[in-house]
């Protein structure tokens, strides 16, 4: 009896925890890759068409999508990214990245274990034909090469421009604090994205990365290089924009020239209904969405 009674008390205590949690405060994290293929994702290679998948850039293999070369000869200007087909604005994302083997001859030198993902992109279908990259915040990855400090997390400005420690930047790229990582390990990678006022880069954990205000603007790859040397399409129209938050857009994965895999790759929305009646309602929405609201009858 003693010991049933250790049991039940041990139980009615695991109970109180797992039930202690309201359904509202259950984070709903969801997949954006299915672990099979490219279903929900759109690709554009520079030079390319939409959804052409030029040498089969990318590509799915044992639950990872990967940057893959195997079929180039040599790399000129076929910069691509593949977009998740749907916008989000307040949002946090998490993934694992590894570099591998060596960079596809004809890539450039500043592009030897580079890549990134694009947060707040203009969408596949409105890039130019021959545009290199998409405006956006470009959450840039970097493994180390074996001779000094290499940061990774680091976030460059294709189109764009934000605030660090609340003074505007000029610069198209700037470094995180995170540590180096040498060789093909894994990395986890977050970015926590609330709308145009601020965005959190994360590495193994750490934040390592804040800036603000993102908005349009800034030159194309910097102050020196406008749209027309990207070969932005509607290029007028951006230029109209100049100066106007960015507060919205697509996420994409990055191929420059050297192989890298993405996997694990999940969001959690933080944009949707903050009305506590609603059968939707969750604790932890940072933007509100009275439309998506959904009550019982």
């Amino acid at each position: 009896m003693k010991r049933f009674l250790q049991y039940f008390f041990l139980f009615c205590f695991l109970s109180n925890i797992v039930f202690a949690q309201k359904p509202a405060d259950k984070e709903e994290w969801q997949s954006l890759f299915n672990g099979k293929d490219l279903t929900g994702w759109d690709i554009k290679i520079a030079g390319h068409k939409v959804n052409d998948n030029y040498k089969n850039t990318f590509i799915v293999e044992d639950d990872m999508i990967r940057v893959n070369y195997k079929e180039y000869d040599k790399f000129t200007t076929e910069y691509g990214h593949m977009y998740y087909n749907k916008p989000f604005s307040h949002y946090k994302i998490k993934l694992q990245y590894r570099f591998t083997g060596t960079q596809v001859p004809g890539g450039a030198s500043w592009n030897v274990r580079n890549s990134g993902i694009m947060l707040h992109s203009q969408s596949a279908a409105s890039l130019g034909l021959d545009q290199d990259f998409p405006i956006s915040l470009e959450m840039q990855y970097l493994g180390g090469l074996d001779a000094g400090e290499r940061t990774t997390g680091n976030l460059c400005t294709p189109g764009t421009i934000v605030d660090i420690n609340g003074k505007t930047t000029e610069e198209h790229c700037i470094n995180s604090s995170s540590k180096t990582y040498n060789g093909d390990q894994w990395v986890t990678a977050e970015a926590i994205v609330l709308g145009d006022s601020i965005v959190y880069h994360l590495i193994g954990g750490d934040t390592v990365l804040v800036f603000t205000n993102p908005k349009i603007g800034g030159g194309y790859v910097g102050k020196d290089h406008n749209f027309k040397d990207g070969k932005v399409a509607s290029e007028e129209e951006w230029i109209k924009k100049s100066g106007t938050p960015l507060s919205s857009g697509y996420i994409a994965l990055q191929a420059e020239s050297h192989p890298i895999d993405f996997k694990n790759i999940e969001l959690l929305n933080l944009k949707g209904c903050m009305d506590p009646k609603a059968a939707n309602y969750k604790s932890y929405y940072q933007s509100s969405d009275p439309k998506s609201c959904k009550y019982k009858k």
